[in-house]
């Protein structure tokens, strides 16, 4: 029960808006960040990961379940999430 409770407790702290362009020029949803979570995740959860800096300076973390967690991208152990991520990239592409 207490693996919900963090998990839906983390979820209110984010939130994710699609931002839609034009018909023509972008056909798919884009999700950008616009607020951040200030929980630190389980960095063997998050399968990926997308810089972005409009609205926001953020990092968009993408956990093994699909779901996307925003937070601030300065922060200790989100380096060291990006660093494990890049790792297990370059181990799979050899």
């Amino acid at each position: 029960m207490a693996k919900y409770e963090y998990s839906i407790d983390c979820l209110c702290h984010l939130s994710i808006f699609p931002l839609l362009g034009s018909v023509g020029s972008q056909p798919m949803r884009k999700f950008r960040c616009v607020s951040l979570s200030t929980q630190q995740l389980n960095i063997r959860n998050l399968v990926s990961y997308e810089k972005q800096q409009v609205p926001v300076d953020a990092i968009m973390f993408i956990t093994s379940k699909g779901i996307k967690i925003c937070v601030g991208p300065n922060q200790k152990w989100v380096q060291a999430a990006i660093k494990k991520i890049d790792q297990k990239r370059t181990t799979k592409g050899k």
